[in-house]
């Protein structure tokens, strides 16, 4: 499993309904995507959830990086990305673990993400265990459709992301960054195994 996510950042004022209305017309392209596990089109609202950006923020989880490549570079889909918005950064991460909720078989509503830094002088294995429990513990969650951990060696930093049936629970951590979810295209997503991926 591979991570990856980009962000396009929106003037405060623009109208997040041309997003919305890019998505219902274009979402369903990846729906049937080889090497897809899912892919989130997930965006933030300035003032909403605590956003103080209007965000176009996709996710992805791979369950192929060279179907992540041919997306990227060869010609798969992304060039309509940079036609449009320009070529953002693309961050990715290296999966730990994926972990199925009570709710995958629902539509998911809203997502959250958390990036976490593993500090120079900790125990990296010590901090992902840990990480590793808290996430087998947040997908046996209500609402939980789908948990995933995995990590960048680069800027040695966590990420959790998760998928909710429904809004973010009010219990949920603060440190949370909170999105809305327009779509779910997850043509492979049981092809990914489940619990940790080494």
């Amino acid at each position: 499993m591979y991570a990856m996510q980009y962000e396009i950042t929106l003037p405060a004022d623009y109208d997040m309904n041309v997003i919305r209305n890019r998505v219902a017309t274009r979402g369903h392209a990846l729906d049937d995507r080889a090497g897809l596990g899912l892919k989130a089109y997930v965006i933030r609202e300035r003032g909403v959830d605590g956003s103080p950006v209007n965000q176009y923020a996709p996710f992805y989880l791979w369950a192929e990086t060279g179907a992540m490549s041919r997306f990227l570079v060869g010609g798969g889909g992304f060039q309509g990305i940079i036609g449009d918005f320009g070529r953002p950064a693309v961050h990715h991460w290296t999966g730990i673990a994926c972990e199925a909720g009570p709710a995958r078989a629902a539509v998911p509503r809203a997502a959250t993400r958390r990036l976490t830094p593993l500090p120079a002088g900790a125990d990296p294995a010590a901090l992902v265990e840990d990480a590793l429990a808290g996430l087998r513990d947040l997908a046996r969650t209500d609402h939980v459709h789908t948990a995933a951990l995995a990590f960048d060696p680069r800027h040695w930093q966590l990420l959790r992301f998760v998928l909710w049936e429904t809004a973010v629970p009010a219990t949920a951590d603060a440190q949370d960054e909170r999105y809305e979810v327009l779509h779910l295209s997850a043509p492979h997503l049981d092809e990914i195994p489940a619990g940790r991926h080494w």
